[in-house]
């Protein structure tokens, strides 16, 4: 269809397009499908039985009365804004975990990264891909996707260690050129004792909870470093919320009166700005958060607690 067939479609769907020029210029910029994502909540539904007899929900075509498309405008301005400031806090939290894992690694050794004796036995323990029928590891897998970006890398000094040192690479530097789903695939193979070491600089309890903030951080990192949607996505990884008062910043997330819902954005915030408070500058990006949730767009059909946000959210220690 044509952006004036998509207009009068979306019209003929009760959505509300007072200015059809800015609506082209919108439908133009961003497309129909990424538009009608963020209206997807403002959809109609009906209730109904289905053939096994239990009580269903389908979504219908038709938008609710009063949806306007500058509701999905504003939506799409105010997921843009977030998308950056978590991008902002990534990477933070990635500069600072290559560093961790690059000091306390090199001071077992230069290259603590191949040796056994610093990795789980589940990390190193050979297996039989059931694909290709290769012995392999998810170390050996793991060092394969390293040596890939390292081959690939234009950096000055990867081709000083290429020319000079045979492609060896100590782990201080190799941290310098690995990205978030690297580090969290190795930080997850480290010995407890060294893990644990890296937990401790971010006053987090165990190696478990850290692997899983890390993992749910870089899920994030991917969502809004593809320019997908981010403010109301149920996340598929998603963090591990610390028990009773291991750490107390953190145990409203399983307070009773907080949102249901382990896989919403809030959660995986909150673990972001706890471990920005290990590095500079989380006063100031805590603030900026505070103003963007605070700037969400008022639209009839949604609000904050679609990201799992509950009522009076900045009034808590970890905002302030």
């Amino acid at each position: 269809m044509s952006i004036e067939q998509q207009i009068t479609q979306l019209q003929g769907r009760g959505l509300v397009v007072d200015d059809r020029a800015a609506a082209t210029q919108l439908l133009d910029e961003v497309g129909y499908y990424r538009l009608t994502g963020y209206l997807y909540p403002a959809r109609q539904s009906e209730r109904f039985v289905d053939e096994s007899g239990r009580c269903r929900t389908r979504v219908l075509s038709a938008y609710r009365p009063g949806t306007h498309i500058d509701h999905a405008a504003a939506l799409i301005t105010f997921d843009r804004d977030l998308r950056l400031h978590v991008l902002e806090a990534v990477e933070r939290i990635e500069v600072s975990l290559r560093t961790q894992v690059g000091h306390i690694l090199g001071q077992r050794s230069a290259f603590a990264h191949l040796e056994q004796r610093n990795l789980t036995p589940a990390f190193v323990q050979p297996y039989v891909d059931e694909e290709t029928g290769e012995t392999t590891s998810k170390h050996a897998e793991w060092i394969t996707r390293v040596d890939e970006r390292r081959a690939s890398s234009k950096e000055a000094f990867v081709a000083h260690f290429r020319e000079k040192y045979d492609d060896q690479m100590p782990i201080w530097a190799l941290t310098e050129i690995l990205e978030l789903g690297h580090l969290a695939k190795l930080y997850s193979g480290l010995q407890n004792d060294i893990a644990t070491r890296v937990a401790t600089h971010y006053a987090v309890p165990s190696k478990t909870t850290l692997a899983s903030w890390i993992a749910s951080t870089n899920y994030v990192r991917n969502v809004a470093a593809h320019q997908a949607r981010l403010f109301n996505r149920k996340l598929v990884v998603a963090p591990t919320r610390p028990r009773g008062n291991t750490v107390p910043l953190l145990a409203h997330l399983r307070d009773d009166s907080a949102p249901k819902q382990d896989f919403g954005l809030y959660n995986a915030l909150a673990v972001m700005a706890y471990l920005l408070r290990s590095v500079s500058g989380h006063t100031e990006w805590t603030s900026r958060l505070r103003e963007i949730v605070d700037g969400f767009p008022n639209v009839p059909f949604l609000g904050i607690e679609s990201m799992g946000f509950a009522e009076g959210w900045n009034h808590a220690e970890l905002w302030n």
